[in-house]
This record gives structure tokens, C-alpha cells and sequence, in this order.
């Protein structure tokens, strides 16, 4: 399959956070996505919605419309993370407000591409989301099946286990952790020679002691958890004042 029109829609991990051009501003796994089938097929082009904090409602209500208006023949949709963070998500609510989504893409003629969270065993504070995460994947895997869509599945890559393919918030993946992640996305597409995902392995990373750990999750939690608590306290999100990166679609400019 030759894509040329590629919208994709969600939160800060489509939006790139974590993956920075040398100017500072996100590129992430969708834009690396991009460039590698930007490099498979003259007239490609893309586009990013995404915006940081979003909720997957807020996801559909308002970037799901401005997709569609672009008349897209791939589509990448990530949402629900925001969501299951809080608690008292009801996922099964989730799942019916994606599968909504979903149906809506597929039947304009669109490919999508949807991707289950990540298995947060090893965080210290997120892994209470881990049952949540977990059944939201399960419905996502379902809505994958029933419409025909890709899925990558990020729960069983192992490797996005390893701190290293997480920036210092433990939020937002790291440099190395876009590359995977769009690797995988070409892997999930079908696109030949693109790369795996799995490469290189990395050498088991060094086991702290009880109380070094104790001390990195304290400071953590006072650089990036509290923070993030406050805003929620306070009705606000990282995104309230920043608008989608390409928010409409044009060619890509290849690395190199």
C-alpha cells in the first residue's frame, strides 16, 4: 500500500514531546514515520494535530473533524493515556469513544493505526494504572480486529521497558524511544525493509540500591509528578495554549 495523504491525531506522544529538533520544537515518532514513507512515495504528504495533554474526548470532538476535512488515506490515532491516568476512568467508555472514532475513519476510506499503552510495571506511581492500561488494551486490540485497522503493540515491546527509551519525566519517551516506536509502526504497515525495531539490544542497565531508587523517585516526584498534579488540581493542561504543529498537510523534509 502507497500512502500520500498521512494525518495523525493524539496527545504529546504523537505530538513528539521528549524528541526535539536542534531548534527545540517535538518531532517524535509521527514525524520520523513520515519521513520514511515520505522517502518511499513522491507526492507524500502530512500532517500533526496532536497537541500535548489532550484527553481522547476532547481528541475526537475537535482534531477527529479536521482529520477527516484533510481527506486522509492514513491515519494515526493515540489517545486514552491522558484519560487513564485519572482515576475513576471508566474504561469501557474509553474503548466506545475510540471505537466510534475508529469506525468513523475507516468508513472515509482511511487506513489507521492505533497503539496500546505501554505496560508501566516498573513505574514507580504509574504502574497503579497498570490493570486499566491493560483492558483499554484489550479493547483496542478488539477495535483493531472489528474495522480492519493496524495495531502496534507497545505493551509486548519489552524494550520500551528500559528507562532508557524515557526522558527524565518518565512520561514522554525519549529520542531513542520515537525511533522504536515509529520503527514498530512500519513493522505494523506492512513497509518492507524499514528497519526492526528490536535493534540494537541493549545491555541490562545497572541495578540501583533500595535507597538510591527511594532518592530518584523523590525527585521525580517533586520535578515532574507534583507539577502535573497541580494543573490537574487546577483545571489546567500542558496544552491549553499550543496549537498542532502542522495543522495542515505539506510535504516533509527528509533528514540529511
Amino acid at each position: 500500500m502507497a500512502w500520500t495523504r498521512y494525518v495523525a491525531i493524539g496527545d504529546s506522544f504523537s505530538e513528539g514531546i521528549g524528541d526535539e529538533y536542534p531548534d527545540g520544537s517535538p518531532r517524535g515518532w509521527a514525524d520520523r514515520l513520515a519521513e520514511a514513507l515520505a522517502a518511499r512515495e513522491d507526492g507524500f504528504t502530512y500532517a500533526n494535530l496532536a497537541v500535548r495533554g489532550k484527553l481522547l474526548r476532547q481528541i475526537i470532538d475537535t482534531q477527529l473533524p479536521a482529520a477527516l476535512e484533510l481527506e486522509p488515506d492514513l491515519v494515526t490515532v493515540s489517545g486514552g493515556g491522558n484519560d487513564l491516568l485519572r482515576p475513576g476512568t471508566d474504561v469501557a467508555d474509553l474503548a466506545a469513544a475510540m471505537d466510534d472514532a475508529v469506525a468513523r475513519l475507516r468508513a472515509s476510506g482511511a487506513d489507521v493505526v492505533l497503539f496500546t499503552g505501554v505496560d508501566p510495571a516498573d513505574s514507580a506511581v504509574i504502574r497503579m494504572t497498570r490493570e486499566r492500561v491493560s483492558r483499554y488494551n484489550d479493547h483496542l486490540r478488539e477495535i483493531a480486529a472489528r474495522h480492519g485497522a493496524h495495531v502496534v503493540d507497545q505493551w509486548n515491546m519489552d524494550i520500551l521497558r528500559d528507562w532508557r527509551m524515557w526522558g527524565i519525566d518518565r512520561l514522554h519517551m525519549s529520542p531513542e524511544g520515537h525511533r522504536r516506536v515509529a520503527l514498530a509502526a512500519l513493522e505494523a504497515l506492512g513497509v518492507p525493509d524499514a528497519g526492526d525495531w528490536r535493534q540494537p539490544e541493549l545491555a541490562p542497565l545497572p541495578t540501583l540500591s533500595r535507597g538510591a531508587q527511594f532518592l530518584f523517585d523523590v525527585r521525580w516526584a517533586r520535578a515532574h509528578l507534583v507539577p502535573w498534579i497541580g494543573r490537574r488540581l487546577r483545571g489546567h493542561s500542558s496544552g491549553d495554549t499550543v496549537a498542532a504543529k502542522r495543522p495542515t498537510l505539506g510535504p516533509v523534509d527528509l533528514p540529511g
